[in-house]
């Protein structure tokens, strides 16, 4: 889940994406085009072993994915979270979409997430590491958090993939605050869920392409692992 873009004073400062400071509350009120994002044929929900073994075939022959998670909310004071309920995985093509309650998909993930040689790129995973650890006993390897390399010297917020498809693509992603905080623990989870949730991963692998050919992005040394 993207931390910054339910942070209004989000920003990108130049030099590292834009020149022109950028809020969500600006975008939201801009008229760019759409970002059109994947469509239902380019998601699988993987819900069986010859899925899984499928998809760990098509990941593994990657050499970056994008990755997220998403989590049922916690509504009450004192509440733990029990998620990651569902995590996401993108290749260029396709979109693998693995519940976590279907334990066919726990040592695919482990296997992906846990990969050296295997880059996973996303928005706001701060929290990922220790949950993928406590609930799957998964250490992640070789992740890059594209909300922290883009943003500017001295910026305290990170970066959201909202701005950042604004800058790299002209385009307005959308993404919805109730889809974004529904019960992504649900055994049947409804279509318009698995776009949320498919776009999530699918646009960072699209931006961590575009941020790539950037001649201003940052030094290749500090995209360090977190």
């Amino acid at each position: 889940m993207d931390a910054a873009d339910n942070d209004d004073d989000s920003r990108l400062e130049r030099g590292i994406v834009s020149e022109v400071t950028i809020s969500r509350r600006s975008l939201a009120a801009s008229e760019l085009p759409i970002y059109p994002g994947v469509s239902m044929a380019g998601i699988t929900l993987v819900g069986d072993a010859g899925q899984a073994e499928r998809a760990m075939a098509a990941l593994l022959a990657a050499s970056t994915i994008g990755f997220d998670t998403e989590s049922k909310p916690t509504f009450l004071k004192g509440e733990v979270s029990t998620g990651p309920h569902l995590v996401q995985l993108a290749t260029d093509e396709h979109v693998f979409l693995f519940p976590v309650l279907c334990a066919v998909n726990h040592e695919v993930l482990r296997r992906i997430l846990a990969a050296p040689d295997l880059l996973k790129v996303g928005f706001g995973l701060g929290n990922d590491r220790a949950a993928l650890r406590s609930r799957l006993g998964i250490e992640l390897n070789n992740v890059l958090d594209l909300g922290e390399v883009l943003r500017g010297p001295g910026h305290r917020g990170t970066v959201g993939a909202k701005v950042a498809v604004a800058h790299y693509f002209g385009q307005k992603l959308q993404k919805s605050k109730k889809l974004g905080t529904s019960n992504w623990a649900s055994p049947r989870l409804n279509e318009r869920q698995l776009l949320y949730a498919a776009n999530d991963a699918h646009v960072a692998l699209q931006i961590y392409r575009a941020w790539l050919r950037d001649p201003e992005r940052l030094d290749p040394a500090r995209m360090a692992s977190v």
